[in-house]
């Protein structure tokens, strides 16, 4: 049985520093900043290219800082999280501007079901959240769900980030039906109440 449709995880890396704020799907890509961002680049060309040639059907989702319950525990919601919680230094890089479009998971699910279930020959499109939310606001609403303030641990920016992402999700909208609605104040207390569980 041959694959006639593909979905393809990428991730609003590729945009890098784009200046065009919110991120639209038809922006340059070329100048990623990280080898991370580069590898997810790279994934879509190859999946163009396989449309071009064999006629395969790919959506391709650019992904904006996914979080929630399960989380793995080395991104950043659940780190910081878990070393508030114990009262451990968080790393803080940077003056705590720089800012995410964190993108609660139901929301990314329903978009990921709804790109599964359409064949639009080969698209890119946003999942995001088309909100922002600075580093050091982060912080603020991890402490608040916790109960407790966090230890920072000041150092300077890493080499390979971008200074903001945002999406703009008017396509995803209008191809796949896409409504995120799940305020990161409302996500973060959601993961808290998991991890608070999980740590039981």
């Amino acid at each position: 049985r041959k694959i006639r449709r593909f979905v393809f995880a990428s991730s609003s890396s590729v945009y890098g520093n784009v200046k065009a704020i919110p991120f639209r799907e038809d922006a340059r890509v070329d100048q990623p900043v990280s080898p991370y961002a580069a590898t997810k680049a790279a994934g879509e060309l190859y999946c163009h290219n396989y449309h071009h040639l064999y006629g395969l059907s790919v959506n391709v989702l650019r992904f904006f800082t996914v979080y929630g319950p399960r989380q793995r525990p080395d991104m950043a919601i659940h780190k910081f999280t878990a070393l508030i919680d114990k009262g451990k230094p968080v790393p803080f890089f940077g003056d705590g501007t720089t800012a995410r479009d964190y993108t609660y998971c139901a929301d990314i699910i329903d978009g990921v079901t709804a790109a599964i279930d359409r064949d639009l020959g080969f698209e890119i499109i946003n999942l995001g959240e088309s909100r922002t939310t600075t580093l050091a606001d982060l912080v603020a609403i991890i402490e608040r769900a916790l109960g407790k303030k966090a230890v920072l641990q000041r150092m300077p920016m890493q080499a390979g980030d971008v200074l903001l992402t945002r999406a703009d999700v008017s396509k995803a909208r209008r191809l796949l039906g896409y409504d995120p609605h799940t305020a990161v104040e409302t996500g973060v207390t959601e993961f808290v109440r998991w991890y608070r569980e999980t740590a039981k």
